[in-house]
């Protein structure tokens, strides 16, 4: 199977978890080809940017919550970091009722 281009990772409470996703994911999405992969850390609101360099996924930046994240990857897409880690907004009535 070929390897997606860009992943994605949310980090989950607690250091095991942690770990997985700085170490041995960026391990195995480095031998797997992967071009970017990010890790977003809701705790610290920072979102890390890991690149190819050559054969491996090299830390590229870590953006905070005034950044704009972008990638080549994704040319039209421009994001604040912060947008990533707004609440989310409060369900309006009809919603709750099910309506559109």
């Amino acid at each position: 199977h070929a390897a997606p281009e860009l992943v994605i990772e949310v980090l989950s409470p607690g250091a095991a978890n942690q770990q997985r996703d700085r170490e041995t994911k960026l391990k195995l999405y480095s031998r797997r080809g992967v071009l970017e992969y990010w890790i977003a850390d809701w705790q610290r609101q920072q979102v890390e940017v890991y690149c190819r360099d050559n054969a491996r996924l090299v830390l590229a930046a870590t953006l905070m919550r005034d950044d704009e994240l972008t990638s080549p990857l994704l040319p039209e897409f421009s994001c604040k970091v912060s947008a990533l880690f707004m609440p989310p907004l409060p369900q309006s009535d009809s919603a709750d009722r099910g309506e559109r």
